[in-house]
Order: C-alpha cells, then structure tokens, then sequence
C-alpha cells in the first residue's frame, strides 16, 4: 500500500482550497512547528519549472520587477540554479510521454490542455541538536491544477550531482470529495524502502498521524499572523550553526547561576538572542563593507550575560543598568558592566556607538530609538519590547481592536519612524511570549534633515504627554550638547529661559527604583494573606450548588466537598474595599495571590476552583528531575491548609498528602538548610 494516512476536512467558512496551501506553505518554510528535531529550513530556490524540455526555471514575480537590485540578482540567480537542478533530477523520475508521470501511486504532473508549469521550491532541513546531524536538501513541486505536493529527497553522487532519493519521495494531496468535504492525503510509492534517519525522515506513520493531522487542522484554521515569521531577516542556517556552537560554549553558566532566576530559560535565551545578533551585524557588515565589528550598548542590561557573549565575542561594547546583579562579578574584566541610572536626556548619548539595545529593556524601551537617533545619524537600535511602557510611565491603550502586544509593538515601531529609521520586525526564538524585535539600522532622510527630525521627535514626544503631564508649565526641552551632528541647538528653541544645556528631556520620566520592590503579593503580612485565603476559600465552598466528590478514605466512602468556581470578578465583589485596595497595590493582585497560594486554589482561564489534590498527577510524569528534586525536599515542610480548614479535612490520605497532617508531621526544609549554608 502506497497510502500513508488520509484525513477529511470540512470548510464551513470558505477557506478551502487557499487554506490547504497556505499550509502547505507552513511545512515548507517552517518544518520545525511539526517535527520537533529541526530547527528550521532554508529556503534556497524557488521558481516555475517547465514539464517540457525547452524551458528553464522562472524566478519569482518580484524578482523580475524593477532594478537589479541585490535581493533582485539573488533571486535570478536561484532561479538559474533550479533549473539546472531540475533538469538534472527530471530524467530520473519515471518514464513517460513528456515526463508527466510519477510512480503510482504518485498523482502524475499535468493534464492535457492545462498549463504545463510547475512552482518548484529547493529547501534544506536543518536539524536540531549538536553536534548537528547534516542537513537534508529536498526539492518540493507543486502543483496547482491536480492539487499535490511532490517531495523529491536530494543526494549527491561521487561526481556533484544531485541524485533523487527515490525510496523517500512522498507527495502530498489535496482532493474535493463533494459539497465542503475535502481529503487531505500523503502517499509514497515505495513505502517498503523508506528510510527513517529519525530526523529530517520520520517513520511513515509520523507522516500519516502527526504531519497529517496537523496539515488538516492548518488548512481550515489557517489566520492571518499578527507577526513575521521566525528568524525572517537572517538566515537560518547560519542561525541554527552559531547558535549550536554559543550553547555549547555556554552551557556551564546554567550550572553556576546564582541568580534566583530559572537559568535554563535565561542562560539560553540571552545565547539566542546573541546569535540573531552576531549575524544581523555580519550581514550588515557584509552590506555596507564594514571591517571592525561594530560596538554597542545594552541599556538596562540587567544579569549582563548578553553583554558578556557579544563581548566575548569581539564586540566591544558595555551594559548600564540601575541595579547590579551578583552574577556581574563571574564575568570578570573583559565584561564590561556598569551600575547607573539612565535619565534620557544629554548626558545619555552614544555618539560614538553604533548599536544601542534594547533587551526587556522597560521603562527605556520607546527611548532607545529616540536616544539612537540623537547620539549620531550613524547610530542603530535593537528592541526586544517586554513590559508595555510610554514616555513617562506606563503605557495605557488606546486601540480595542488590536491585543494589547501588537497595539505596543506598533506605538514602538511609530517612535521609530518618527525617529526617522526604516524599522524592520521580526520574531525570535527564544523561550518567551514576547518574542517579536524591532530593529532601526538605516535611515529614512539624508544627514542634512537632522535638525528637522529632532524637531519632529520633540512634538511627537509633546504629544504623548499625558493630561496631569499637559498641565505642568515645564516644556520637554533639547539642547543636545556636545552632539556629533551638531544640529542640536535649533531644537533646543522650545526650552524655557530657566533651563540649561544638559536639559533631561522628560522631566517626569520614572527610572526603574535602585531597590527592587517586591510586588508579587510575597511580602504582604502573613496574617493578611492568611484571612483573604480563608475569605475566597468560604466563599467558594459556601457558594451554592455545591460540588461533592466521592472519595474512598481506609475503606470507608466519604464525600469531600470541592465548593463552586466563581470569576475573579465575583470573588473579588465579596472582599472589602481595604482588602480590594492593598491588593491592588500590587502586580496582578488578587488573582496574583490566589495563584501564589497554589496549595489551596486553581486559577484556570479567569475562574478560581479549590484545588482537588487527587486529581493532581504524579510529578514524575509532569515535572524536569530538578523541579522533583526540589518537590521532594519540600515533602511535608509545610502544614496542609486542607487538613487544618476545610470542613471535610484533607482529600488524600496522610502518606499521600505533599503537605504535613498536624505538627507531628512536620519536616525541617532542606532547601532552606542548602541557603544558608551557601551564604
């Protein structure tokens, strides 16, 4: 049997057939979202190729439009490099009148009076891991007309030419059944053969399971992205390389991080982070023939690692942030750390740096371009936007129709073009929800509009103020002293008499505090804590109807009640107004509470449940050995709320509780030994 799986889809929204291609699209470009074990693949060639033999490969549309330009004469030249691989690899498929047929059960390209024309997509798979397995090349051909996908495994012989790989051709397909069914199919003709390298060729039953059901489930949920696609500005085999080589060079940091952060997250997303960097600067150097490596500065650079690998590296380059970190002294002198406050204003200029970034970089982040672009015309910017900030505080919405991180995106990526850069978006692969960057490395005006656009910035910045801002007398005044452009001055006519040169150009701009507040809920007094848990935990079992769980105890059948799920709203309804007050005070207040007390409360999608320990599995199958180590140590060092306040006691038996069942059970926390034995 040829067939590896098929699946029927239905469209009740029209999406079909555009959808099944834009999943295919999917598979192509990004394979990784399907088959964890590559990171990528890159697209080297895609063109129309010819069924007869008098044509040859035709590049894109865009690339045969307007003006040899760089992107222009590489497209035209894959384009020549697909049609003599095609030429190459079409002999080799099965015979037949004008090399139509494909072996069965392989549907045959073109049909009698259709366009004889193929699009033709030469990728490589990257594979993920290090060292790296090599990686694949696979010419994919589509075909619109009969509705398949053929991929055509590349490898080549003793004498550099490519061979198809026969025993792993598969081919994808895409059949109208009737009225809105569709069947969505993957078939290879020699399935006996096919060779499984457990990396870029799964077994066939991945394909017919997983890759299947996912093209199906793509094809009629395919929405148009909010964002670029990953890695979209570099390449991704140049990516997936240097970012091997950095993790492996870095890996002992996660070892001996003494932050209170997760390290796995942190080590790896600064590597990653690195690696975009590294070769967005070696292509930009590639473009404007640059020698020296360019310099940079981390505003707000925070543990400081980023800084430690670009300068490690070769960059030269220094991280500011307001707080210093403990891992700062591991780094040693080479790393360059400073611990200071950064105001914007004249005395925050880099005019002889020519990256400024910004990583989760706050409260500075829609000040970076505008620093960039008054340090020098020379100067670029990287942001990575994290926390939603404006020019003086927190950055509060003004667009319901967008989320609330695509609305920030573009209020950062407008500060850029109102700064007068070409800004560039793309999204990164880092372990985050907030992975989209946004780059300024060109300008948009010749250096003699310098002096207009430090105008522009200024009213743009006026008119961001908020209403309390407006009202202040003071002005946000430039006068850019010492500034390499030396067109500062004009800009500065807007200062009031009694300011000085040096002016801070938002005088109500808030600095991150030296001391870091505490405010997750952890440092409210116990006892508060304590009567605000029993308060929602009373409401909840109190609430009617009530929820009852039979539950076997010794042999004996008991009914434990697990209360009602109300909203946050609805809890919060019920709490006083000084309760309400205190809590809000701090990040994410109430439910940031409830979700710290996770022992006694679940928090899922806005509603609060009392957490039913017995359906809580096992944390060997759920949790990394670190976290159940952790868990492990923590057995029964705290007394079990259940236990104590709930009016049917605990749910699990005592040998069974994570929690102590009455002071006799009671453990001394061997993480809290460990602690102090480190300091």
């Amino acid at each position: 049997m040829g067939l590896v799986g098929a699946a029927v889809v239905r469209d009740g929204g029209a999406v079909l057939p555009d959808g099944f291609w834009a999943a295919v699209r999917v598979w192509l470009e990004k394979p990784q979202v399907a088959n964890r074990r590559l990171c990528g693949a890159a697209i080297e060639a895609e063109g129309t190729v010819a069924l007869g033999e008098g044509r040859e490969a035709s590049p894109p549309v865009t690339a045969m439009q307007g003006g040899g330009g760089r992107a222009e004469r590489a497209a035209a030249a894959g384009a020549a490099e697909l049609g003599r691989l095609w030429r190459e690899v079409r002999g080799q498929l099965s015979a037949g009148h004008g090399h139509r047929h494909l072996p069965p059960p392989l549907t045959p390209w073109g049909r009698p009076g259709r366009r004889s024309e193929l699009r033709a997509v030469l990728r490589t798979l990257l594979p993920r891991g290090a060292p790296p397995a090599p990686p694949a090349k696979e010419l994919a051909v589509r075909d619109v007309c009969n509705g398949t996908v053929t991929f055509l495994p590349l490898e080549e012989n003793s004498e550099g030419k490519c061979q198809i790989k026969k025993c792993n051709i598969y081919q994808i397909q895409f059949t109208h059944i009737k009225d809105e069914e569709w069947s969505v199919s993957i078939v290879a003709p020699f399935p006996e053969d096919w060779f499984s390298d457990g990396i870029a060729y799964p077994k066939l039953a991945w394909l017919g399971n997983e890759l299947l059901s996912k093209l199906a489930k793509w094809s009629v949920e395919q929405k148009p992205s909010e964002f670029k696609s990953t890695l979209s500005l570099i390449s991704v085999a140049k990516y997936s390389k240097v970012y091997q080589d950095l993790k492996e060079k870095y890996k002992e940091m996660v070892k001996v991080w003494p932050e209170v952060t997760d390290p796995e997250k942190f080590v790896y997303e600064d590597v990653a982070i690195a690696t975009y960097l590294l070769i967005l600067w070696e292509e930009e150097r590639k473009e404007k023939a640059l020698t020296k490596k360019q310099s940079f500065v981390d505003l707000g650079c925070g543990n400081g690692l980023l800084v430690h690998i670009l300068n490690n590296e070769g960059h030269s380059g220094r991280g500011i942030d307001v707080r210093r970190r403990k891992i700062w002294d591991m780094y040693g002198p080479e790393t360059h750390l400073e611990e200071s406050t950064i105001m914007p204003g004249d005395s925050h200029l880099f005019p002889d740096t020519d990256w400024l970034i910004g990583n989760h970089s706050d409260e500075l982040t829609p000040w970076i371009p505008v620093i960039a672009a008054r340090s020098s015309y020379a100067c670029c910017y990287f942001v990575l936007p994290c926390c939603f900030f404006d020019f003086h505080g927190k950055y509060s919405r003004r667009q319901s129709k967008k989320t609330q991180y695509r609305e920030y995106l573009d209020f950062v990526a407008q500060v850029g073009f109102v700064c007068g850069f070409h800004v560039e978006e793309d999204c990164l692969r880092i372990p985050s929800t907030k992975r989209v960057c946004l780059i300024g490395k060109n300008r948009t005006y010749p250096h003699t509009e310098c002096a207009l656009i430090d105008k522009q910035i200024t009213q743009y910045i006026n008119n961001h103020r908020t209403c309390a801002v407006a009202t202040c007398d003071r002005r946000v005044g430039f006068n850019h002293r010492g500034h390499s452009d030396g067109v500062r001055k004009e800009a500065g006519s807007e200062l009031p008499e009694n300011e000085t040169a040096g002016t801070i150009w938002m005088p109500e701009f808030q600095p991150r505090e030296k001391v870091e507040q505490i405010r997750n809920c952890a440092s409210l007094p116990r006892d508060f804590v304590d009567d605000v848990v029993l308060s929602v935990a009373n409401l909840l079992l109190n609430a009617a109807p009530q929820k009852s769980c039979s539950n076997m105890h010794d042999g004996n059948m008991n009914t434990w009640n697990q209360g009602e799920s109300l909203s946050l709203k609805e809890v919060a309804e019920h709490l006083n107004k000084e309760t309400l007050k205190r809590l809000k005070n701090e990040y994410g207040g109430l439910q940031t509470l409830l979700k710290n007390n996770h022992q006694v409360f679940e928090v899922l999608n806005g509603r609060v449940h009392i957490r039913d320990w017995r359906k809580e599995k096992p944390s060997r199958e759920t949790k990394p050995e670190v976290k159940r180590r952790l868990s492990a140590e923590a057995f029964k060092t705290r007394l079990c709320w259940f236990f104590i306040h709930h009016p049917d006691g605990c749910s699990l038996p005592s040998e069974s509780c994570p929690y102590a069942h009455g002071t006799e059970e009671l453990r001394q926390s061997q993480i809290i030994k460990k602690k102090k034995h480190i300091q």
